[in-house]
């Protein structure tokens, strides 16, 4: 019997375990900094599963190992969610973990718990084939992507030195092979004015309309900013304004703009904020914001907010590699696609150029969306997919 073959029957033997356990952790909340309870039920499943060493590193990310190959497949899902949102635009609890219609349903079942379910099960199948090949396979459950993405990634790759050679990110595809993804960066632009009494607004300058004549620029700045013809056009549009007075009864002395910049290729930190400087000024204070928050292990581990873009072209040894474990396990061509939003491939491809392809179970439209639900269908197929892989790479890769 093939490999392909027997990947595909034990897949749908597992079908119903792999949405048993995408429901259990989708019924335990895990919001960013939240994680250690849906951290230690992974534990839990992949040492269940036969995995040959689980641990959790010093951020709080859970590692998980198959194999013991001289080269490093990692395949990654973070675990944390975003909250719930209006709960009366929900049909079923967001925490239900429902399973119903050939679906299950909830908070994360799409981003991307569903991709962790997958590779509980992906793991356990390379465990009962006696996988033995040229990678140890390396499950990787990571945390406070939502809050900050990449951040999880560049304390394991910098602090921990733990550096594949190549990652697969299981967030949804809705079942594509996806290469690549805009950047983003968030840059917060100071204003200063001068206080005076409002009844007398000429005696103050007024710090809220500098700001405000500024994001009339800066939307004037996203109609010419760069395309890529593959990752699309770079945007930046203004989300946030917060001002400072004595007083309501005063003019501001203080007004910060927030911006949310998505950087196609080509495009830097550097490119980003001589933009903005050009449109505000040289008066403006210009600042792209730290991250800085403590982990559920009490861990700080900060970054800039700059997410660098990635791409990898369809040639790319790794993306042959993810298209022909598709077409071998499914028969048909694979559909090489793009992410609108951004992923840990920011740190993992962006910041240290390891190269990363996606495929995940879901559709990312139902991605921090109420009603969101994976169907059974696409975990089937995604663990399959994840165990198939590394036989392909050790096909395409010559001479390892």
């Amino acid at each position: 019997m093939s490999i392909e073959k027997e990947i595909k029957e034990l897949a749908a033997r597992y079908r119903d375990y792999t949405a048993e356990n995408l429901s259990e952790i989708v019924k335990i909340p895990s919001l960013s900094g939240q994680e250690g309870p849906v951290i230690e039920k992974l534990k839990e499943q992949a040492q269940e599963a036969g995995f040959d060493e689980v641990w959790i590193d010093g951020l709080g990310n859970l590692i998980g190992r198959v194999g013991n190959g001289p080269r490093k497949l990692a395949i990654d899902a973070h675990i944390d969610v975003v909250d719930t949102g209006d709960l009366s635009q929900w049909k079923y609890p967001p925490f239900s973990g429902l399973i119903k219609d050939g679906m299950v349903h909830g908070r994360g079942s799409v981003d991307q718990k569903g991709g962790a379910a997958s590779m509980i099960t992906a793991g356990r199948i390379l465990k009962e084939l006696g996988y033995d090949g040229k990678f140890t396979v390396y499950f990787t459950f990571t945390i406070m992507e939502e809050d900050c993405d990449g951040m999880c990634w560049l304390y394991m790759i910098e602090k921990e030195k733990f550096v594949p050679d190549f990652v697969v990110l299981t967030e949804p595809t809705n079942l594509g092979v996806y290469r690549g993804h805009r950047g983003r960066m968030e840059i917060e632009i100071h204003f200063k004015g001068k206080s005076a009494h409002a009844s007398a607004p000429e005696r103050g300058d007024n710090a809220i309309l500098k700001a405000a004549k500024a994001a009339l620029g800066i939307a004037e700045l996203h109609k010419r900013l760069r395309v890529d013809e593959f990752l699309g056009k770079g945007s930046v549009a203004p989300t946030i304004i917060e001002s400072r007075s004595p007083s309501q009864c005063a003019i501001p002395d203080f007004c910060m703009l927030y911006l949310d910049r998505r950087l196609t290729w080509g495009e830097t930190k550097e490119t980003a904020i001589a933009e903005v400087r050009e449109v505000v000024g040289e008066e403006p204070e210009i600042i792209v914001p730290i991250y800085r928050r403590e982990s559920y292990k009490g861990t700080v581990f900060e970054q800039e907010k700059y997410f660098p873009t990635w791409k990898f072209p369809e040639d790319h040894p790794l993306v042959r590699s993810g298209a022909e474990a598709y077409e071998r396990l499914f028969g048909e061509k694979a559909r090489i696609g793009k992410w609108t939003f951004s992923t840990n491939g920011v740190a993992i491809a962006g910041r240290h150029g390891i190269p990363a392809i996606g495929f995940g179970p879901g559709n990312e439209i139902y991605a921090h969306a109420p009603n969101e639900a994976t169907p059974i269908d696409h975990l089937e197929k995604a663990s399959a997919f994840y165990a198939m892989l590394p036989y392909v790479l050790e096909e395409k890769i010559k001479g390892w």
